[in-house]
């Protein structure tokens, strides 16, 4: 019951900071004795902190406390089709240092050494005080890898891995740190429920587009992820194309297919996988991609509406901003145009946390299990 009622705390100062201790009691239900023990253990063990006395009221001048950013660190490896990347965040998700690394597929073996080599370089970069205070590495990767192998344009057995060894069982072996594993776009989900930069329905949607669309699911102010955590793995959900021909959303909505029309007039795709921000790429082509995959995840969209009675769905991906908030709107068009007689309509907008929404949300699994209540 204590860890639960510090973690209650911990949880409400992430979404409201510089409260005070009555504040804090009447908040959570909370008597004000038991407040006052809890915040004093949680100040004695680093993780919040005092602000200055807030003067002018009637009594004693109130104390204002917060999350201590040096409270707790975290690693989160973001395993991708193309690129894989090691974050390290403080309390508050602000990403302080990275690894990362560009191949033409994801080899397990390769992406292992990686995560150890990246883990150890990230912590002996730290500072001497913190090393200690890493509670734990997420892991964010796809699931099912091996049955993509064509569609990554790599031979079967060299995705086999993949199906019979367990990347979170290996890295728990070598590293002394807790390990945790989830679904890339579920994570990306995770980050928003965890770092979002504005409140947050109770129920919402979260498309992230990278190499394939993915998605990520809150009920009730909860992650949701399924019976085998691949709940909203919205690639194998048929939409119709502009044609109205049925095709799976994977083929239209996915960085894969801009990735193939680019190479098929002649461009540089590598660019695609370095950094969104930047791209050089022919805007007939971004734009004939965004009809496309707007068109649908608008249907996708309409899917999940008929069973799930959403407020909201989010647009992310690995994309420049400015293209996400151009998908985004004309998502909402096409919505515009879709009869949704008998059902609510949800809000649509671009997601807050952006490109490194799958490492932050494989950061925020360690934070989540050992300092949040949902």
């Amino acid at each position: 019951m204590r860890e639960h009622n510090e973690r209650l705390v911990l949880t409400l100062l992430r979404r409201r900071a510089n409260l005070a201790k009555a504040d804090i009691a009447r908040e959570t239900g909370l008597s004000p004795q038991t407040a006052s023990r809890l915040i004093g253990t949680l100040e004695s063990e680093g993780l919040i902190l005092r602000g200055k006395p807030q003067r002018g009221r009637i009594g004693q001048p109130s104390v204002p406390l917060s999350l201590n950013p040096e409270g707790a660190f975290f690693l989160g490896l973001k395993v991708g089709r193309r690129t894989t990347e090691m974050v390290v965040t403080d309390f508050m998700g602000r990403i302080l240092d990275r690894e990362k690394r560009l191949y033409g597929y994801p080899d397990f073996d390769a992406v292992m050494e990686f995560a150890r080599g990246s883990a150890a370089a990230l912590c002996a970069r730290m500072p001497a005080g913190h090393r200690d205070r890493v509670a734990g590495l997420g892991v964010a990767m796809p699931f099912h890898l091996w049955n993509w192998a064509a569609m990554i344009g790599v031979a079967p057995e060299r995705m086999a891995n993949w199906q019979t060894r367990d990347l979170g069982a290996e890295l728990r072996a070598v590293l002394s740190i807790p390990v945790f594993v989830q679904n890339d776009a579920s994570a990306a989900a995770s980050a928003e429920l965890v770092f979002s930069r504005k409140p947050l329905p109770a129920s919402f949607l979260c498309f992230y587009l990278a190499f394939f669309v993915g998605g990520g699911l809150a009920l009730g102010n909860r992650l949701y992820t399924g019976a085998t955590g691949n709940a909203a793995g919205f690639g194998p959900l048929l939409v119709p194309d502009l044609d109205g021909v049925i095709r799976p959303l994977i083929d239209i909505a996915s960085l894969a297919s801009l990735e193939q029309s680019l190479q098929q007039e002649g461009c540089d795709t590598v660019q695609l996988w370095r950094a969104p921000e930047g791209w050089d790429l022919p805007q007939a082509t971004l734009e004939a991609w965004v009809r496309r995959a707007a068109h649908g995840l608008a249907h996708a969209i309409l899917a999940t509406q008929t069973i799930l009675d959403l407020e909201a769905v989010l647009i992310d991906g690995w994309l420049p901003r400015a293209l996400l908030d151009r998908l985004t709107t004309q998502i909402r068009a096409d919505l515009d145009a879709i009869d949704m007689t008998g059902m609510a309509r949800p809000d649509v907008g671009a997601g807050t946390v952006g490109v490194d929404a799958r490492a932050l949300g494989a950061a925020s699994l360690p934070l989540s299990a050992r300092f949040l209540v949902d």
